[in-house]
C-alpha cells in the first residue's frame, strides 16, 4: 500500500488508554519508516485521556475503547466518518512468578480460583467494569469486595501483580505479555471472554485531515497485522 509523502514537517498527534500503547509504538514507528512523518500519541489512563479531550486538549487523532469512542463521536469531539476499528483485545489472567499455576481453564475453575485468592486487581477501563458485572452475576462480590485492589488510572495492574501486592491480575493480554515478574496464566476462557475493540478516529478539530485519514488506513492494513498479533490482539 502506497503512502502519500507529501506530509507537513509537524508531528501528528494523539492519545490513547494504555492497552493500546505498545501496539501504537509500533504502528507509528512503522509508519515514520514508510511515509517519512512522524507520529506522537500519548498513552494515558482511558479515562484520563477521554476526560482530556472533552476538556479541547488538542489533538489529531484518539485511541480508545469503542464506547468510550462512540460517547466522544456523539458530544462532537471525533469525526464519525473517520472511525476506524484497529483491534479486538481480551482479557488474560496473571500471578507473580514463583506462584502456583491455577486451573483457569473453565469458569468454574476460574470461579474457584478468584475466591481463593487473597487479593486480585482489575483495570478501571471496560474490561473492569465487565469483570465487575461477571463477579456480581457469580454471586461473590461481597466475599472478595475487601480484597479487590484498584489499580489507579494508568498503572498496569501487571505492575501490581509483579510487585506481589497482587496474588490474581486480570488485565488485556497485550498489557500483560511484556510485563517482567509475572506469569500470564492464558486468556478468560471462552464463554465468559470480555472483547475489547479499539478504534481509532480524528478529532473533529484536526486541521491535517487528509495526512490523518493516511495514518488510518495504515493502522488498519492488512500488512499491520502482525504486529496486533504480536501484541496479544486480534485485527479488528
Amino acid at each position: 500500500m502506497q503512502v502519500n509523502n507529501n506530509h507537513s514537517v509537524a508531528p501528528l498527534t494523539g492519545i490513547s488508554s494504555m492497552a493500546t500503547r505498545q501496539l501504537l509504538a509500533e504502528l507509528t514507528q512503522a509508519y515514520a519508516k514508510r511515509s517519512g512523518q512522524v507520529v506522537c500519541i500519548e498513552s494515558v489512563g482511558g479515562v484520563d485521556a477521554a476526560k482530556r479531550v472533552q476538556a479541547g486538549e488538542v489533538f489529531d487523532l484518539v485511541v480508545l475503547a469503542s464506547d468510550a469512542m462512540a460517547k466522544l463521536i456523539a458530544a462532537g469531539y471525533l469525526s464519525a466518518e473517520s472511525l476506524t476499528p484497529l483491534v479486538h483485545s481480551g482479557v488474560a489472567v496473571a500471578v507473580p512468578v514463583g506462584s502456583a499455576v491455577l486451573d483457569i481453564s473453565s469458569e468454574e475453575a476460574l470461579r474457584e480460583a478468584v475466591l481463593a485468592a487473597p487479593t486480585l486487581a482489575y483495570s478501571t477501563g471496560p474490561s473492569g467494569v465487565a469483570l465487575a458485572q461477571l463477579f456480581e452475576r457469580w454471586g461473590i462480590t461481597g466475599h472478595i469486595k475487601n480484597r479487590l485492589v484498584t489499580a489507579p488510572p494508568g498503572v498496569p495492574v501487571g505492575s501490581l501483580v509483579a510487585k506481589g501486592e497482587v496474588s490474581l491480575g486480570f488485565q488485556q493480554l497485550s498489557e500483560l505479555i511484556h510485563v517482567p515478574g509475572i506469569l500470564v496464566l492464558g486468556p478468560l476462557p471462552d464463554v465468559i471472554q470480555i472483547t475489547t475493540t479499539f478504534s481509532a478516529a480524528m478529532t473533529s478539530a484536526c486541521t491535517r485531515p487528509t495526512e490523518v485519514q493516511a495514518l488510518l488506513s495504515f493502522m488498519a492494513s492488512s500488512e499491520v497485522a502482525v504486529l496486533k498479533q504480536k501484541q496479544g490482539m486480534m485485527p479488528a
